[in-house]
Formats: C-alpha cells, sequence, structure tokens
C-alpha cells in the first residue's frame, strides 16, 4: 500500500525523469532538467520496507544478517538487481501464502511492484543516503556505550563522567550516563566527545583502538567537505575497527540487550551501512548533508511544544488549532 501511493505522488517526478521538464534556475533562465531520486532519508527500518527487503537485510547492498559483520562492501543493490529477482518469482501476488514463501529465498518482503520500479537513475544503493543521527549516533549510543558500560561498570562509568572537568560550551554529566531517559541526538554528540578519554586504561588496548576507529569514522564522514583523501581515511578507520573488533568479543563485552549472554557475533545492521558511506560521496556528495535532524526537530516544533500547550485531552485537533493560530 505504501508503495502504491509513493507511485501516485511521485507520478510527476518520475515522467520528469523520463523526459525532462522546463525548469526556471535561480537567475530565471529555463533549464531542460531531469529528476531521478537523488536522496531518501530514512531510517533503516524503513529503508528496509522501501527497498523491498526483508528485515535483517541490507536495504543498500546483497548483504544478509550474517554478513553484516564483514570488512568489506558487498555488492550494491540496484533497481535492475531488485526486478530481476522479482522477474524470478512465478507465482501470482494475490496468492500471497505461496508468494511470500518465493520472496523469502530472495530476502524479499513481498512487494510486487517496488515505487522506484520506473523511476530513471534510481537505485537504493544510491538514493538511501548514509544517515548521521539515526545510524551512526544510534549505533554509538546501542553499542559503543554498551561496550563501555559492560567492561567498566555503571557506577565506574558514570564516575568518570562525572568527575571530567566542566567545558564552557560542552554538556557536563554530573550525574553519569547510564541513567539518562530518550537520549537525544545532541547528547549522543555530547557523550561521545569524551568517550575515549574517559574508557582509556580501563579497557583493553583493542577494544579502545576499536572504539577510537569508529570515533574517527564519525568525526571524518561529518566533514563538510570531503576530498579522495579524507574518503580514504574514513575506509581506513574502519578497517582499523574490523581489525581490532575481535577484542571486544574476545572480552565478552559485546552481549544479548535481554538475555545478557556473550556474543561472538556482529550482526549490527548500522554498522553494515557505515561500508556504503565512502561510496556514496562520489555518487551524493558529502553525507553530513543528508541527516534528520532537521525532519527529527519537526517534532518538536509541530508536535511537543504545541502539546503542551493542551489541556491533555483531543491532542489532535488543538495542536491543528494551535499550528494555525501560529502560522497566522
Amino acid at each position: 500500500l505504501f508503495h502504491q501511493c509513493l507511485d501516485i505522488v511521485v507520478e510527476p517526478l518520475k515522467t520528469a525523469a523520463r523526459i525532462g521538464r522546463m525548469m526556471s534556475d535561480p537567475v530565471g533562465n529555463l533549464r531542460h532538467c531531469f529528476t531521478p531520486l537523488a536522496a531518501y532519508i530514512v531510517d533503516t527500518p524503513e529503508a528496509c520496507m522501501l527497498a523491498c527487503v526483508r528485515g535483517k537485510t541490507s536495504p543498500v547492498t546483497m548483504a544478509s544478517y550474517k554478513e553484516f559483520g564483514d570488512a568489506f562492501c558487498h555488492e550494491q543493490r540496484t533497481r535492475a538487481t531488485t526486478l530481476a529477482q522479482l522477474a524470478r518469482i512465478t507465482c501470482d501476488p494475490d496468492d500471497v501464502e505461496r508468494y511470500f514463501t518465493q520472496c523469502e529465498c530472495f530476502r524479499l518482503s513481498g512487494v510486487a511492484e517496488p515505487f522506484f520500479r520506473d523511476w530513471p537513475l534510481s537505485d537504493p544503493a544510491n538514493f538511501f543516503s548514509p544517515e548521521a543521527l539515526h545510524h551512526w549516533y544510534g549505533e554509538f549510543w546501542d553499542h559503543d556505550v554498551q561496550w563501555c558500560k559492560n567492561a567498566l561498570g555503571s557506577q565506574e562509568l558514570d564516575f568518570r563522567y562525572s568527575v571530567l572537568q566542566p567545558i564552557v560550551g560542552l554538556r557536563h554529566f554530573k550525574d553519569g550516563i547510564t541513567t539518562l531517559k530518550q537520549v537525544t541526538g545532541r547528547a549522543k554528540r555530547d557523550v561521545q566527545r569524551y568517550i575515549v578519554p574517559v574508557i582509556a586504561g580501563a579497557m583493553p588496548t583493542g577494544a579502545v583502538i576499536a572504539i577510537r576507529a569508529l570515533m574517527d569514522f564519525r568525526y571524518l564522514a561529518q566533514a563538510h567537505v570531503l576530498t579522495s583523501s579524507t574518503r580514504d581515511k574514513i575506509k581506513d578507520a574502519l578497517a582499523k575497527f574490523h581489525e581490532h573488533k575481535s577484542t571486544i568479543t574476545d572480552e565478552g563485552l559485546r552481549r544479548g540487550a535481554k538475555s545478557g549472554a556473550a556474543l561472538d557475533h556482529w550482526q549490527i545492521p548500522k554498522l553494515e551501512l557505515m561500508q556504503s558511506v565512502a561510496p556514496s560521496v562520489s555518487q551524493i556528495g558529502v553525507p553530513v548533508q543528508w541527516s534528520a535532524d532537521t525532519t527529527e526537530h519537526a517534532h518538536v516544533e509541530v508536535i511537543k511544544d504545541p502539546a503542551a500547550s493542551t489541556n491533555h485531552h483531543n491532542f489532535d485537533s488543538q495542536i491543528c488549532r494551535y499550528l494555525d493560530r501560529i502560522e497566522r
């Protein structure tokens, strides 16, 4: 249904991508323009839905969950590849059970007509841009911080953060970080500024190097200007992590979120997506321009702030009335 709705919404863009359309440039001159899908900013679950793949499958490469920890970038997932896989499914899509069974062989989700099927020059490997807020910061908080917590213990980690010298312009965590609730992207950025010196000397050397390598990766990838040498440094930082990541599993620092049992695999979707950052630079430019910070902040301006002005009953109508009055 979502793909059908997108088909209707973006049909004018598809037409312009095929035959072009006359548009005015900033100076006022008419240009014959084409509109391929350059970028689609979404989180990992939405990307899988749009790429027509099942969970635990990369939306931008042909890797599945068992290959997420590989130290190289897998074959790109293109429009032609997805359509070729769908063409090999012989049963009627209306026969849902059989169709889903055949889709499972290709790790497809069961969508018979992807919205990008007739959109020229639009491949999932290209238009699913790297996204710092959900991918990089999310990986840091969900995994890197947990490895540090497992190595040092919550109390020690909180203590080390609490005794750091307050610095003007930077957040000071006087109560530590393990008790933070509803951690925002800004808070994750503040935490990662201190993480390497906090764990230095308290974690195995290989684990510190691995976490430091991921930090180098994030900071390099967020640059507003990326050259070929910077792109090589991004690759090198990720390669260094993979070179030393075994220390994390050997020491039992990677554990299940619910079971608490030590894990010996690297089935982390966000880790696999990092392999596509360097190749994407030559396709769609610097990744930082595709951050979801702006759209996520709209949740505050359009939902949370107006909701605070309501009587906490019938939110929808009151929020709409609030926004209508503000816009006037």
